[in-house]
């Protein structure tokens, strides 16, 4: 990665820090929830915030396209043209802003090709921040503390830690759970599952479900650069902007040492 995109990574924080803000006004005040086309939720923080980033973003890289879970009217043909972009999910966890848990970020990545090379994904309700660029590590950082570089665990055996969501540990996860024996589940919400993976508090995330690109492409970066990996259930790493629509395939979010292909790549998992 070039050391200019690197450059980026701080003002990109700075964008992510004023959309968060813009979300707690709205949090702590109060909102109406409407349903989209799809049946999922959406308050006036997610408008906002998009609001917030799009404007922060291009002002930052005018030559840069920018692509949020509220962009509209973008026909693929024109997207799969761009060679970078930002790829932003502004509340990623409307739920749980609904639910007041506090477990909603803001997720934003810089995709360069098909592949994140940065990423970033804040929890602003609880002061969280975690960030990567492509060759330099993953961070951790809480409220006005240091940064903390990150790195996954290494499972060498025992009991796994499984991070999962609120409403979605389903019947296909704990088909997989079956493999690892012992086991223990905690339940957070929104792209912190992945982080979780990434600073070593989890050893796998499974998402058996509907998702999107934006929901992945920050916190996969992260964890890549934490040493861990981001795929499809055939353990191919999740690429970008390349269908007609921005779905993602089941996916998996792993540290070390567990030995996922048996389950996943033998005639049998097939």
């Amino acid at each position: 990665m070039s050391q200019d995109l690197c450059n980026l990574l701080d003002p990109a924080l700075d964008v992510a820090i004023e959309a968060g803000r813009q979300i707690l006004e709205i949090y702590e005040s109060g909102f109406e929830v409407v349903r989209k086309s799809d049946h999922t939720p959406v308050t006036e923080a997610d408008l906002a915030a998009s609001r917030v980033i799009e404007q922060g973003l291009a002002a930052l890289t005018p030559s840069l396209p920018v692509l949020t879970e509220e962009s509209e009217g973008i026909s693929p043909e024109r997207r799969q043209q761009w060679q970078q972009f930002w790829l932003v999910d502004p509340l990623d966890g409307t739920q749980e802003f609904i639910n007041k848990t506090g477990e909603f970020t803001v997720n934003i990545a810089l995709i360069d090709g098909d592949r994140p090379i940065l990423g970033i994904v804040y929890a602003p309700a609880m002061g969280l921040y975690y960030y990567a660029c492509r060759g330099h590590g993953a961070y951790k950082r809480i409220a006005t503390e240091q940064p903390k570089a990150i790195c996954v665990r290494e499972w060498q055996g025992g009991k796994v830690v499984v991070a999962c969501g609120h409403s979605r540990c389903g019947s296909q996860l704990q088909e997989l759970l079956k493999q690892f024996g012992e086991y223990e589940v905690i339940s957070l919400g929104s792209a912190l599952k992945s982080c979780w993976v990434a600073e070593g508090k989890a050893d796998i995330y499974a998402r058996f479900g509907p998702t999107s690109e934006w929901d992945t492409a920050a916190a996969q970066c992260i964890v890549e650069e934490a040493g861990g990996s981001i795929t499809n259930t055939q353990l191919e790493p999740l690429c970008y902007n390349r269908g007609d629509d921005l779905l993602n395939p089941h996916f998996l979010v792993s540290g070390q040492g567990l030995n996922l292909r048996d389950y996943f790549c033998s005639d049998s998992a097939s």
